[in-house]
């Protein structure tokens, strides 16, 4: 191993904040190469829970972390997040590097991202109110404040007197609250003090431990499926969640990453607005997101949950080039007689093997299933492959075949070492 990528090939909260926890043990440098505060990667230790937004999950192991350029990076979330580690006993100062080429989330971010979502009624895309979209938007439209830029002061000034000016026009015609200048211009040139030790070139740095043969690991956020480019648009995310961003991410070459393991759930869930073709809006999919726990990490909503959709994630494998798979949550389906596998989309008269880009196809499609042999036996307690039982190994087995792809992990339980490691053979 020597650079890996660990992303999801669902819908988000696949679980890829433990995955990426058990590998930055023999990683020495964990990379965040998009996304923003509206992430939330959870990792239990013991009896200790740790929900992660910005900061990779490798600083519970001590390793060199890293948010690239291409993560949209709000200071005062960052610095909440900080203070909850350490008061947790993790230590952050001189494990975290922020690249010095990241955008900046200011509050007419978040005050634009509720406002418009509010304006758009039953339109709504259900974003975390987090302002990840608009600042992209002005990354995008070359109107972003960069980290870098916080230290130039007559810069820094002038870029955001402009944007306040047009925000608050833009919020003024949402019927918001407008926004105080020099309000923000204090705070964050007190939040640019406060960052100084930890802004770095990060691009330098990771090219630098990649031509070092490091171990370097890059943590996507999200999940694949609602990828800027190659997700269910506009019910996406505003970034590349998928393997493609990391070269533009995190400023490495393309082809650099030699594993790319993706992480899904042994059923589906998704958070937010957008088509959902194995939902199950019923006493069902109730069970499933009560036994599994099934609210979001980041907001608290609750998830909306579903049977394993064949299409969409080989979809995600395809476009990033997964080699390996992580199943995770398969004890929260050990109560059920019957399982089921969705194997194309019925649309009209035809039935879809291919995930299409048509979002009128994808709302009303109807699942083609596979019914498989529940195990009806608990699965906490399996710590190699031989612990779980012979029908939960069918099911990863049948995964495996249908998306051609090996499951190497996989995850009965929230803590750490509630993980059976294949070995590359189910």
């Amino acid at each position: 191993m020597s650079v890996r990528c660990v992303i999801g090939v669902q819908w988000g909260d696949e679980g890829k904040g433990k995955i990426v926890d058990l590998l930055a043990e023999e990683s020495d440098v964990v990379v965040r190469y998009q996304g923003g505060g509206n992430a939330g990667h959870t990792v239990v230790v013991g009896r200790e829970k740790f929900v992660l937004h910005l900061i990779p999950s490798g600083i519970l192991h001590r390793r060199a972390c890293v948010v690239g350029n291409g993560v949209v990076v709000d200071p005062e979330q960052l610095f909440a997040e900080m203070a909850d580690l350490e008061a947790k006993g993790v230590k952050v100062r001189g494990h975290l590097f922020i690249s010095d080429r990241a955008n900046v989330v200011f509050p007419y971010h978040k005050a634009i991202d509720r406002a418009g979502e509010m304006k758009r009624g039953i339109t709504k895309i259900g974003t975390t109110g987090r302002g990840i979209g608009p600042c992209y938007a002005d990354k995008y439209a070359r109107n972003g404040i960069r980290i870098v830029d916080l230290y130039d002061r007559e810069l820094f000034e002038a870029r955001l007197k402009v944007n306040v000016e047009e925000k608050n026009y833009l919020l003024a015609g949402l019927g918001a609250e407008t926004l105080n200048y020099a309000k923000i211009l204090r705070e964050y040139t007190a939040f640019a003090k406060r960052l100084k030790p930890f802004v770095a070139d990060t691009v330098t740095m990771v090219n630098d431990a990649i031509d070092h043969k490091k171990r370097v690991l890059f943590e996507a956020a999200q999940g694949a499926l609602l990828d800027i480019d190659h997700g269910t648009y506009p019910y996406v995310t505003s970034s590349n969640s998928d393997a493609t961003g990391i070269s533009s991410g995190a400023g490495v070459p393309p082809g650099c990453v030699r594993d790319v393991i993706g992480v899904a759930k042994a059923y589906t869930t998704r958070v937010g607005s957008g088509p959902f073709p194995t939902e199950l809006d019923n006493a069902l999919g109730e069970k499933i997101r009560q036994i599994g726990s099934e609210f979001g990490s980041t907001t608290g909503r609750p998830r909306r949950t579903g049977w394993f959709d064949l299409v969409g994630c080989r979809h995600a494998i395809r476009t990033s080039g997964v080699s390996e798979l992580a199943v995770t949550k398969l004890d929260v389906l050990d109560s059920f007689d019957t399982i089921r596998i969705c194997t194309g989309y019925k649309v009209g008269k035809k039935v879809l093997k291919d995930f299409p880009a048509d979002l009128r196809s994808l709302e009303t499609a109807k699942p083609v299933y596979r019914d498989v042999r529940g195990w009806k036996t608990p699965t906490v307690g399996a710590r190699k492959l031989v612990d779980l039982p012979a029908a939960a190994r069918a099911y990863l087995r049948d995964l495996e075949h249908s998306l051609g792809c090996v499951v190497s992990m996989v995850s009965v339980g929230p803590e750490r070492k509630q993980t059976v490691v294949t070995g590359g053979r189910i």
